[in-house]
């Protein structure tokens, strides 16, 4: 099947948005009833010729018992089908737990059906299915009303973060705060490859089977993250469950992992919601009490640096993504920075540009470091740092990241052999250049440690007579203005004695 057809279905199974809306089903909503009636779907092909196969859904709540019932019966019989999936064991139950009837319509919920019906699923590629789904999802991740786009990490980023750290066969990778499962796909892609790897039987039940391992709490992403990877060929109906619905920063992590690949949620207060003695609903900052932490803070970004470094195997490799305060905060900040610089090789950071991410007001970077066994030197000898960053603007629409755009950072890296890098910056022939390298004497010298660095001009406050596009300014100064909500926030707290 070609994009344009991939495309085509796409746009059919969207179309019933308006009409949906319109009777106040959201977008999420409706790919949360998309998810249940495809796998349903799925599941009763999967259970007729040629595949015949035994699969743990009761006959009379599969896809067939949908097809037969119109009207009112046909939307009581729905309810009560979600209602007793949700307690099945493994994926299946995982899938529809907590699952609610929310297309209360009749003639509406049997048009659906009948358009997932007249698709036969099982035939398409894993590659088509898949694409379909992360389609749904980027479109729902585009309404920023439902506030999805905070689980949705730009592929183009997630893709050069998996070309830099290469992922092997055989190797273990987790997520902590996995969302729709973006990293997960794409490290799957990269290792089934046959242009990076010729996979036998065994790797590639391992890869199928054994490699990925995440968290998400909230149930309706990680139910949309197991449907994602179900489609693209990752586990099957009768798996157990490889996504947790637990707080990974509750505890330490029941085993060490080859790879974590991460973007853990922006906010940066863990915080806990209760009814107070006058029965209004208030708040906690919540710490966690972690013997393996360097640091207690309330501070959720920092919490999960230092989780993530506990996940790691002596030899594991990390690629994280983190707001721009992990760079320079003060107190915990400092000591957090400290010590992954001593007991990792933190070798790389990459400062991302505005404007690519849903949830605005975002200023992020990428760590890249691998775990090492106790020393008493720091393993951290040097960091390359690309400002990918000053003078570069990128819009969600009009000019959305791309991986092209990365593929100087990804040349630059030199995954093959990052210890033979060259700098493009050079303060007399080049001060402009975007790859440069600071030692950690330098660093450590700096006020509290601070990674938060640039040496470009910023062309914007010089040069007036090539300002970007209005819409990149505009979305400039809405960033800007969303990062000072944000901080005056935190002073608020501050000053209400919550922090």
């Amino acid at each position: 099947m070609n994009d344009n057809n991939t495309s085509a279905i796409i746009s059919k199974v969207w179309s019933f948005c308006n009409p949906l809306r319109d009777i106040g089903v959201g977008y999420g909503d409706y790919l949360e009833q998309l998810t249940y009636l495809l796998f349903l779907k799925m599941a009763d092909e999967f259970s007729k010729p040629p595949y015949n196969r035994k699969l743990p859904i009761p006959k009379e709540y599969n896809w067939e018992s949908l097809t037969e019932k119109r009207g009112d019966p046909l939307e009581l019989h729905y309810t009560k089908l979600l209602s007793e999936l949700s307690r099945q064991k493994g994926i299946l139950g995982q899938i529809f737990v907590q699952s609610q009837n929310k297309i209360k319509e009749p003639a509406m919920l049997f048009k659906i059906i009948d358009m997932i019906d007249k698709e036969q699923w099982a035939t398409l590629g894993a590659d088509i299915k898949g694409t379909i789904y992360e389609g749904l999802l980027e479109k729902n991740a585009e309404d920023t009303k439902s506030g999805a786009g905070q689980y949705f990490t730009p592929r183009a980023l997630i893709r050069a973060m998996v070309e830099c750290v290469q992922p092997q066969p055989m190797k273990t990778i987790a997520d902590p705060a996995c969302g729709t499962g973006g990293f997960f796909l794409a490290a799957y892609d990269y290792i089934s490859n046959p242009n990076n790897f010729k996979l036998d039987s065994e790797q590639k039940k391992f890869l199928k089977h054994n490699t990925f391992l995440g968290n998400e709490i909230v149930a309706g992403t990680r139910r949309m993250c197991l449907m994602n990877m179900f489609l693209h060929n990752i586990g099957d109906f009768d798996s157990e469950n490889f996504i947790s619905p637990a707080d990974a920063l509750v505890a330490a992590s029941p085993s060490t992992y080859d790879y974590v690949l991460a973007n853990p949620p922006f906010g940066r207060k863990s915080s806990m919601t209760y009814t107070n003695e006058e029965g209004e609903q208030d708040s906690d900052d919540l710490t966690y009490n972690r013997q393996d932490f360097w640091e207690t803070t309330s501070n959720k970004q920092l919490n999960f640096v230092q989780h993530i470094r506990t996940m790691l195997k002596s030899t594991g490799q990390a690629a994280v993504v983190v707001p721009d305060n992990v760079l320079f905060e003060g107190g915990a900040g400092e000591t957090v920075r400290k010590k992954l610089m001593e007991t990792t090789e933190l070798h790389t950071i990459l400062r991302l540009p505005t404007g690519i991410f849903y949830k605005q007001g975002v200023r992020a970077n990428v760590f890249f470091f691998d775990n090492k066994v106790a020393s008493k030197e720091h393993w951290t000898k040097e960091i390359w740092f690309d400002d990918f960053r000053t003078n570069i603007h990128f819009t969600l629409k009009k000019n959305p990241l791309k991986l092209e755009d990365l593929k100087d950072f990804i040349t630059c890296y030199n995954p093959n052999n990052r210890h033979k890098r060259k700098e493009l910056y050079n303060a007399e022939t080049n001060p402009e250049g975007r790859w440069r390298k600071f030692t950690y004497e330098e660093i450590i010298a700096r006020d509290k440690t601070s990674l938060d660095i640039s040496w470009i001009k910023d062309k914007s406050l010089t040069d007036l007579d090539n300002l970007p596009d209005p819409d990149v300014l505009a979305g400039d100064i809405i960033e800007n203005l969303e990062a000072g909500l944000e901080s005056f926030r935190e002073i608020m707290l501050t000053i209400n004695g919550k922090e």
